[in-house]
């Protein structure tokens, strides 16, 4: 039996919002204690560094944590490139929830990247995380990574013209958006069509969410809705 409520979701206290947020979405409670920690980094040095504007640790929780987390039964044994990363998002929590995820966080802004430099040490992820403190048409690895992802980079077609080179010939873009994107996806530069749009429901969010995957193209654009 849950020990959580729906209202737990809505709690003032994070560590309430972050146990029944991780138990709705069947993520161990062994997450708490480095999702707790990073969530402390975050809201530290945001004081000093406006690393975010959302300032309220419990809507970080609902807003930056959950948000990312509801990504990765995506993910599993893969590189993948988190572009536009900001404060390390959703590559931080992802690294965490999925322990063979090698991510690179590519973020041009330095006080960001030293706060994500920080937080990687903090958490332990060093052999796994590696962080870019460059343009995203700067970093020197084409055809590296089996995905990427970017959460308020931009449209469809600005990730895949900024970063598609990085992608393996089979690699995939794993976008979250909110509504289903109908003008972004008819604007896919060729080459690139989307393979599946998934809804996604980010516990105590009232907001629509959809995973949206995009991969090469072998010669016609095919999109298919399923859900999670």
């Amino acid at each position: 039996m849950s020990a959580y409520t729906s209202d737990d979701l809505l709690s003032p206290d994070p560590a309430r919002r972050l146990a029944s947020g991780l138990e709705v979405l069947g993520q161990p409670e062994a997450l708490r204690g480095p999702l707790s920690t990073y969530l402390d980094l975050l809201s530290t040095w945001n004081r000093t560094y406006n690393l975010t504007a959302i300032r309220d640790p419990a809507e970080m929780v609902t807003k930056h944590l959950l948000d990312s987390l509801v990504m990765a039964p995506f993910f599993g044994d893969q590189r993948l490139a988190d572009l536009g990363t900001g404060a390390g998002l959703p590559g931080i929590p992802l690294a965490l929830a999925c322990p063979e995820l090698r991510v690179s966080l590519v973020e041009s802004a330095g006080k960001k990247a030293r706060f994500m430099r920080h937080a990687v040490r903090e958490l332990g992820l060093g052999d796994r995380v590696t962080v870019h403190e460059a343009r995203i048409e700067s970093v020197p690895e084409p055809g590296a990574y089996d995905c990427l992802t970017a959460r308020a980079l931009g449209t469809l077609a600005l990730i895949l013209d900024l970063g598609g080179r990085l992608l393996r010939p089979d690699g995939q873009l794993l976008a979250m958006k909110g509504q289903v994107p109908d003008e972004e996806i008819a604007a896919l530069p060729e080459g690139w069509a989307v393979t599946e749009i998934v809804p996604l429901t980010v516990p105590g969010l009232d907001a629509e969410r959809h995973l949206v995957r995009v991969s090469r193209s072998t010669g016609q654009t095919s999109t298919a809705q399923s859900s999670n």
